[in-house]
């Protein structure tokens, strides 16, 4: 028998995140339960197993009803604590007043020079994931009161995080704003340019810069598809492509009269990201602030801009270098509790969760906090729609593991799978049962390389998403179309998550009785207990004991 789980380093832990695979209601909507899972019902079965709470105000959100991510699942993990998280922290920000007192000072300063103008480029939503429909009413109302005259929208269709094919009813509820903001007033403030946020702008972890490169275009320099208004830019993409998803609808640029572009950012404008959540902000950022070592794509002549995100995208590079909103500062974050301990880490991941098993895992940190004893892989994701390869890297992944499994140089190993999340984002239900499919046997891979090696397995989600795949009323009933076909959901879900942990040293674990509210907060505490090393003071409490 292996070393007891008491001695630190004893055995190997290893951590598998199946993103977006949440506990569903196992109805005919259920791609999980669909799904042929052995592998994941032996271990609800034989292991221990527990389901977590992984959404709103357990994630440090503004309040249940808001869905968990994959940033603040991430995040909440690794911290071992509820931190104010996206929406939560700038609302913060916004009751207190601490927003209007920075560097909005300085952007409303620059937009209110002669001829100036200022650009909010963000996702039109109210899905509370990387941006806010009220943060936005709000940066167009102080905009107004504060003396800006020339204000220019640059929107990004959602479809995942809210209803799919809702991106006109945004449009139009950001037109009644402008209009209820100027009527009556000199003031021009207009919609510019827009596009879905999969083709436009929203790119992550350098994946596909030519995403980034649609929205510069769009933005920056009024080039793209042009059209009369965005109300007419997406009928016509709409006509064009029956069933088109909002979020790969073609960038385009609002047009005059005589088609000249309505908003490019010119010298002198000041220009704002309104999302808050990092990863999908972070490329368009790099491509105002950086210079000519930019590596992205040609952008041109740039206009000389005063440019401000709405928080810290990226810590290690004090990306964007100004922001309305500053982040809390995660300390003490599992990982470095590990790397103190010196005991030897892995992280690996497709490049689609990459960041989030380690910049949001580390809370907000990119580097290892010891390069000597951790180590990064990350897997090239396809550059393909999701559902046309169903299965991503999980295979991939699982050889990783599995391999540092075997050379028994890490004591823990932790990874994600992201077909759950990916490809449930899609809508297409039957490339999701493959996908999860695909989850299942990689960590049934996962787990024969854990019982060979004497370890201990835990397995988890960061939110759901795959479970749920139909959009339903207040009641929960299942929506259809006029055609009685459902309405496929795209977004994530409420839903919570299992816990399952499988260790194969002999070491028998219980959950603790009475935890109250059990959530993804409690996962670090809970590794810490099963490496044998202590818990700081502020985490929240392990959801195991040995038994």
């Amino acid at each position: 028998m292996s070393t007891p789980a008491s001695a630190p380093g004893g055995r190997p832990v290893v951590l598998v995140v199946m993103d977006g695979v949440g506990v569903g209601t196992g109805d005919q909507y259920d791609a999980v339960a669909a799904a042929d899972t052995p592998h994941l019902d032996a271990l609800r079965q034989d292991g221990t197993s527990l389901e977590i709470l992984a959404h709103g105000t357990h994630v440090g959100l503004s309040s249940d009803s808001d869905m968990g991510n994959s940033e603040v699942g991430h995040n909440t993990m690794g911290a071992g604590r509820i931190i104010a998280q996206g929406a939560k922290r700038v609302d913060d920000a916004v009751l207190g007043g601490e927003i209007w007192e920075g560097s909005w000072q300085d952007v409303v300063a620059t937009a209110t020079r002669d001829g100036a103008a200022l650009h909010l480029i963000g996702l039109l939503s109210d899905g509370n994931v990387h941006s806010s429909w009220e943060h936005l009413l709000l940066l167009l109302e102080h905009a107004r009161s504060d003396g800006v005259t020339r204000l220019r929208v640059h929107t990004l269709f959602d479809g995942r995080d809210v209803e799919d094919r809702t991106a006109d009813r945004y449009v139009a509820r950001l037109e009644e704003a402008l209009a209820a903001l100027t009527d009556g007033t000199d003031l021009d403030f207009r919609i510019a340019s827009g596009g879905g946020r999969m083709v436009t702008t929203m790119d992550r972890y350098e994946a596909n810069w030519s995403v980034v490169e649609a929205g510069w275009r769009a933005h920056m320099q009024g080039a793209a598809r042009p059209f009369p208004s965005a109300a007419e830019a997406i009928r016509t993409l709409r006509e064009e492509t029956p069933g088109i998803s909002d979020q790969l609808l073609e960038a385009f640029t609002v047009v005059d009269a005589v088609g000249d572009p309505v908003g490019p950012v010119r010298d002198g404008d000041a220009v704002v990201i309104f999302n808050f959540r990092g990863d999908r902000a972070i490329e368009l950022t790099r491509a105002f602030v950086e210079g000519e070592e930019f590596p992205g794509f040609d952008r041109g002549t740039r206009p000389d801009v005063f440019f401000a995100g709405m928080t810290l995208y990226d810590g290690d590079t004090n990306m964007p270098p100004v922001r309305l909103v500053q982040p809390p500062k995660i300390e003490d974050t599992v990982s470095e509790v590990i790397a103190r301990a010196g005991l030897r880490q892995l992280a690996a991941s497709e490049t689609q969760k990459f960041g989030h098993m380690t910049y949001f895992w580390n809370g907000n940190r990119s580097d290892p906090f010891d390069p000597q004893t951790e180590t990064y892989i990350d897997i090239p994701s396809d550059r393909i729609e999701f559902d046309k390869a169903p299965r991503m890297k999980a295979a991939e992944t699982a050889d990783y593991v599995i391999s540092a499994l075997q050379d028994g140089d890490y004591t823990f190993l932790r990874s994600n799978l992201a077909g759950g999340d990916m490809v449930g984002h899609t809508g297409n239900f039957d490339a999701t049962v493959l996908a999860v499919e695909a989850v299942d046997e990689a960590v049934g891979r996962i787990a024969g390389a854990v019982e060979a090696a004497g370890g201990c397995l835990v397995v988890t989600a960061d939110h759901g998403n795959s479970e749920d795949m139909v959009e339903r009323d207040k009641a929960g009933q299942p929506r259809t179309r006029e055609d009685g076909t459902p309405l496929w959901k795209t977004a994530h879900s409420t839903n919570p998550v299992p816990l399952l942990i499988a260790d194969y040293s002999g070491q028998q674990w219980q959950i603790v009785d009475g935890v109250e509210s059990p959530g993804l907060s409690n996962l670090a505490a809970t590794l810490l207990v099963l490496l044998g090393l202590d818990v700081p003071e502020e985490y929240r409490p392990s959801l195991v004991t040995e038994a």
